[in-house]
């Protein structure tokens, strides 16, 4: 296996990757919060350390990749009191509709994908060690707080300091909530009326958000492990809140080198429901073939932020449809024949550029360039060269997850487009009119059947094997 560089958050820097175990790597990924349907900013997530991870075992890593659900907390519970429906009924509901957005997007499944609800007792053990130690303390309320000046190193992974940002803040503090410090955090919250809630050494109540991640990750992966992962937005006061509660409880660092993606933005502005430019990636899969939207998430840095609008899913499509065409132009001159004898020079510059912190952009580049030489071969009629081009772009869009469709399917698929007028067989009549009008040498004919179709978004292309069509871009 061959060493490779990360972007280490909490050092702000790349760094060279060191595993904890020879050839294994433990990574946790924070999941989604299952109210609703996951959005766009979800999908950047889902796809970027789907392709991270699918890079590491092609170069042989080990991995063990998990990704948590959080199905209890604030929004859960109100979101299932105004739908009339148990949480349970709410949260399996969107877990697998989760499951099913990040299949289309072409994303393995985690290795687990542990439910917070299922390790509370593991939150109530780390809670009552921390209180245990003077680093957490009850309140009169039942509210349990970590107490953030018992951790010495707290801000160390936002390079926030405690004093600057209690400056200012002690006017906003709630009266009513009993802190020691404005920015304690609660690890344990008290029961309402009508929640749901658990028993515990400090009366009934539910988890707060931080411990269930420290919770589920140090079970799942120990107290130790090598990567975590998440959103940008989580960096505060989420992931730095993990390290706190997770160190103080158990001595030991938590975590090695912490990986953050990247935001979304929506036409230049931050998503946001209230400006209206909020998307589900169901909302984008209506207009756009979801790996049109994977292409799109790929073929920028994992860390670099992103503009999504239609125009840049109009320009990923056609990027993307370039593979297809070409695949589509190999297949009907040799079919689906591959060779393990791929261009290794072509390989070795791919992976170097994705061990470089995974930098698909430039790998990306690199497969364009395979494509153009694929595209040649097939011109010239070099079968073997084109074989192994084939091949070795086969190979690397798979690291990738991308070009897994089948060829006809992408290039004929209506998803946003408008509906066809013709049907598949109307269409099969129209080429074999043409045909028979070139056998004619009715040329003119067969021009105008061409247009035609043109016009109604079919694009002809003939053949050696005969006349094929596709939607136009």
């Amino acid at each position: 296996m061959q060493p490779f560089v990360l972007y280490n958050s909490e050092q702000r820097k790349k760094v060279e990757f060191v595993p904890r175990v020879e050839g294994h790597i433990d990574m946790y990924v924070c999941g989604m919060t299952v109210y609703d349907y996951c959005h766009i900013g979800h999908a950047r997530v889902m796809v970027a350390f789907d392709y991270i991870i699918r890079f590491l075992r092609s170069q042989g890593w080990s991995v063990k990749y998990v990704r948590n659900i959080t199905d209890i907390d604030d929004k859960i519970i109100k979101r299932a009191n105004e739908n009339g429906e148990s949480i349970t009924t709410l949260t399996d509901r969107f877990i697998q509709a989760m499951n099913d957005d990040a299949a289309d997007l072409g994303c393995l499944a985690p290795d687990q994908a542990p439910r917070a609800t299922d390790y509370i007792d593991h939150m109530q053990n780390m809670i009552s060690n921390l209180v245990n130690k003077g680093t957490a303390y009850p309140s009169n309320n039942g509210d349990v707080y970590f107490q953030v000046e018992k951790f010495a190193k707290y801000g160390r992974l936002s390079g926030r300091k405690l004093e600057d940002m209690q400056a200012g803040a002690s006017e906003r503090v709630d009266v009513e909530v009993e802190k020691k410090h404005p920015f304690d955090f609660v690890l344990w919250k008290h029961a309402k009326e009508n929640e749901p809630s658990w028993a515990s050494p400090w009366g009934n109540g539910r988890p707060g958000w931080h411990i269930e991640c420290s919770a589920m990750s140090t079970c799942c992966l120990g107290n130790h492990f090598d990567i975590h992962g998440g959103g940008s937005d989580l960096m505060f006061p989420h992931h730095e809140n993990e390290i706190a509660q997770s160190e103080a409880s158990t001595d030991e660092q938590y975590v090695n080198y912490w990986m953050h993606v990247g935001f979304i933005n929506v036409d230049g502005e931050k998503m946001s429901k209230s400006l209206g430019n909020f998307f589900t990636i169901r909302d984008v899969m209506e207009k756009f073939h979801p790996e049109v939207i994977r292409y799109f998430i790929v073929s920028s840095h994992y860390r670099s932020p992103v503009n999504f609008s239609d125009a840049a899913l109009k320009e990923a499509k056609n990027t993307l449809s370039r593979f297809y065409h070409s695949f589509k132009a190999y297949q009907q001159s040799y079919g689906e024949k591959i060779t393990e004898a791929l261009d290794e020079t072509l390989v070795e510059r791919f992976n170097t550029a994705m061990r470089d912190d995974f930098n698909t952009s430039e790998a990306i580049a690199i497969l364009f360039e395979i494509n153009k030489e694929l595209n040649r071969a097939v011109k010239d009629e070099n079968q073997e060269l084109a074989t192994v081009y084939y091949s070795t772009l086969r190979h690397l869009t798979n690291i990738l997850g991308l070009v897994q469709s089948n060829v006809d399917d992408f290039l004929k698929s209506d998803i946003g487009q408008e509906v066809l007028g013709l049907s598949e067989e109307q269409i099969a009549d129209f080429i074999q009119q043409r045909v028979d009008a070139k056998k004619a040498k009715e040329f003119a004919k067969a021009d105008t059947i061409r247009q035609s179709l043109l016009d109604q978004g079919i694009v002809l292309e003939d053949t050696r094997q005969g006349t094929i069509w596709r939607r136009a871009d």
